[in-house]
């Protein structure tokens, strides 16, 4: 890796006389019939001119010299085989499909072109592995070389091995070349921030080399997977600081999976209220019909006072999940925060974090579930019954019913005598109210009056 001051200071010179006499034979293209291959020539200007008598540079030489410049700056930049990647070669619609993901990259496409033209500030690059941030950094980094800038660019994790290598005997770099180098690079490109191992060591580097950047004010591009929220904190308000640091989203961050999680459907908001809610159910009996009003009011009042938990128990299509989404529709009104959860869904988003294409960590979501103001746990028992699963759910059940976190569970599990963990929480007569709803399924209320059969005829089969 060269020394960055020297790089400088050699980018706009070179020799116009050359390594030969000026009428020494040429090995190779004609010389230029301009100034017979010399690189310069005498103005062709009558006596009197400005310009009579002045060497000047010959349009051969002013290419060469460009394209010389060109090959040096590529060369210092680091960019190695990423010298392909442009901006003619990125598609401006992205790889993704759906319609948000393929605005955000136009937007991001708009804007990275826009940094090239005035290349102020810092650019940060976010989104999943393989939707472009690399390719779109690099097509930056290429562009702003082809006008001349002088551009560094860094896979972070490779930078931190070359800034360890340096302490080495056999290194033919000294570390505070190279660190200087990276910190006063006039744009730096780092590739894949938050992609390297998290040693205090490396966040110590990574936080220098960036605060002072961001003290200089230098030109300065980031791309990483990760979310903002899961990085250094000192990072990531550098990343964000107003009126130095935009932030381009190459896709939606949460994927289709992940949307439904904690997620409730404007329709099912509607639909489901307190005021559609029918009481008088599917022709019950008294104790019935009693179940449906028990749970109707116990979910009025927990909508209005969020203390404790309330589970709904009961078979399917008696109201349940109706009644829980009312109270969120409850909560969400009065701007309260509301994770609604559908139970095997959840635990198959869980699975999901695990993946390298998870634009969110395990670890974050996990935390999210077990402390959200207010988690509605719809279907539990539905899930699927690994003991992973299992793990899981009692984890995030103990510790809200440890911190009397409010909670809203619906199941078709009878909760009976057989104390597990989960049900001893949900029996908990300190926290819990427990309502079980007996009646008949709503789904199968019958639109239209049988019609009786005739005497002396038989019933025609279903076709």
């Amino acid at each position: 890796m060269q020394d960055l001051g020297g790089v400088l200071r050699r980018l706009g010179t070179r020799s116009t006389s050359g390594d030969r006499p000026p009428d020494a034979p040429l090995d190779g293209p004609e010389p230029c019939p301009r100034c017979g291959g010399r690189g310069w020539l005498t103005a062709d200007v009558p006596v009197g001119h400005p310009d009579f008598g002045q060497v000047i540079t010959c349009e051969c030489q002013q290419r060469d010299m460009q394209a010389d410049q060109h090959d040096r700056l590529l060369r210092y930049s680091n960019l190695g085989e990423l010298a392909r990647f442009t901006f003619e070669l990125l598609k401006p619609d992205g790889l993704a499909d759906d319609k948000d993901s393929v605005k955000k990259f136009r937007n991001a496409y708009r804007e990275a072109e826009e940094f090239c033209a005035r290349p102020q500030g810092w650019l940060t690059i976010t989104g999943p592995h393989g939707t472009g941030k690399t390719h779109m950094a690099a097509a930056i980094g290429n562009r702003l070389i082809d006008r001349g800038h002088v551009v560094f660019f860094a896979h972070v994790p490779d930078l931190l091995d070359h800034l360890r290598g340096t302490f080495g005997p056999s290194s033919d770099v000294a570390y505070s070349d190279l660190f200087d180098q990276v910190r006063t690079a006039p744009l730096l490109i780092l590739d894949g921030l938050g992609s390297h191992s998290t040693t205090p060591w490396a966040e110590e580097k990574l936080r220098q080399i960036i605060n002072h950047r961001y003290n200089a004010e230098l030109p300065t591009v980031v791309t990483t997977a990760n979310s903002l929220d899961d990085m250094d904190e000192l990072i990531v308000s550098r990343l964000r600081a107003p009126g130095l640091g935009r932030i381009l989203e190459l896709r939606s961050t949460t994927p289709e999976q992940a949307s439904r999680v904690g997620h409730i459907e404007p329709q099912m908001l509607q639909r489901m209220t307190f005021e559609t809610f029918d009481a008088r159910g599917n022709n019950p009996n008294a104790g019935q019909r009693a179940s449906l009003e028990a749970a109707l009011s116990a979910a009025k009042n927990f909508a209005a006072d969020t203390d404790g938990w309330l589970t709904l128990s009961g078979n399917t299509g008696v109201g349940k999940t109706h009644l829980a989404v009312a109270i969120a529709a409850e909560r969400l009104s009065t701007g309260a925060p509301v994770m609604f959860a559908f139970v095997p869904e959840l635990m198959d988003y869980l699975r999901y974090t695990f993946g390298p294409e998870s634009p969110v960590t395990y670890d974050r979501v996990f935390e999210q579930v077990k402390n959200t103001s207010l988690l509605i746990l719809d279907d539990l028992g539905k899930e699927q019954s690994s003991k992973w699963a299992v793990e899981k759910l009692y984890q995030i059940i103990v510790h809200r019913h440890n911190a009397r976190l409010p909670t809203v569970i619906t199941s078709m599990m009878e909760f009976s005598d057989d104390l597990d963990p989960i049900t001893s929480r949900v029996q908990d007569p300190s926290v819990s109210q427990l309502i079980r709803l007996d009646a008949p399924d709503y789904r199968n209320k019958q639109r239209r009056p049988a019609v009786r059969q005739r005497r002396g005829t038989r019933a025609k089969p279903a076709g």
